[in-house]
């Protein structure tokens, strides 16, 4: 309890003193979304429930902290609130499809071997949470990337308003790509590093390549991360078109 006290202190402290007011935002807002996702868990839990409309309240209010809490409220954070909206829409259904046909869903043999006392059988469709934790688990990459594009591109129009829409929206493709390759390894080296004792369990359990590949476990790691990634690809377009749509209104290129 102690390291954990001194921990977040010296996070408050360094983000306080290097991000300011907003720093201190964002230092807040961690914990408002731990609350929102505890919540979600809670509810989850439920068996008249449903995890898909759940989550996508979850992210909804998630995305609204990130960016409205944070950055406050401006035309920047508008056009990527929306952008981040519409894709986990999009990508939690393809999550959806994939995940029941996958069938990744519940535990594996590697994590069933201490829980075979208790029953499985709860009355809650563990299809849906499996697409829940995965989108989850992306919805703060893709807002990050979201705002990370939307920012730049708003304050290329502010000093070119004669820009054109299809200028500003190569602009922003142009500003995604930079982003989508180191956005892309933070999500694999964040999974990877989350079940590196998972690779180790493998090890002692004498695992053939083939046999690791096509473990439950492993396999849906695999496909958060590759989920993860689509969905990191998916919105650099979807908030350069909105964005673009948004800055360069029919009055400014009548006017040019």
């Amino acid at each position: 309890m102690n390291a954990l006290v001194i921990l977040a202190g010296t996070l408050f402290v360094l983000m306080a003193v290097i991000g300011g007011k907003k720093g201190v935002r964002s230092f807040i807002a961690l914990f408002i979304n731990f609350i929102v996702l505890l919540i979600t868990v809670l509810i989850m839990t439920d068996q008249n429930a449903n995890p898909i409309v759940l989550t996508l309240i979850a992210c909804t209010i998630i995305s609204c902290i990130n960016l409205f809490f944070i950055n406050e409220v401006n035309i920047k954070t508008k056009a990527a609130f929306v952008s981040t909206v519409l894709t986990t829409a999009i990508l939690l259904v393809f999550i959806f499809i994939v995940t029941e046909k996958a069938m990744i869903q519940g535990f594996g043999v590697e994590e069933v071997e201490e829980l075979y006392i208790y029953s499985f059988y709860i009355g809650i469709d563990f299809v849906k949470v499996a697409a829940s934790v995965i989108i989850m688990s992306t919805i703060g990459a893709i807002t990050d990337e979201a705002i990370s594009i939307s920012s730049p591109m708003f304050e290329i129009h502010r000093h070119n308003p004669t820009i054109t829409k299809k200028e500003l929206f190569l602009a922003g493709l142009s500003i995604g790509k930079d982003l989508l390759g180191t956005s892309a390894n933070t999500l694999f080296f964040a999974f990877f590093g989350g079940y590196l004792a998972l690779l180790i369990r493998f090890k002692d359990l004498d695992y053939s390549l083939g046999e690791m590949i096509n473990s439950k476990v492993f396999g849906a790691e695999m496909i958060t991360i590759l989920c993860g990634g689509i969905g990191v690809a998916l919105i650099i377009p979807i908030t350069a078109l909105i964005t673009s749509t948004v800055l360069v209104k029919p009055e400014i290129r009548k006017k040019t």
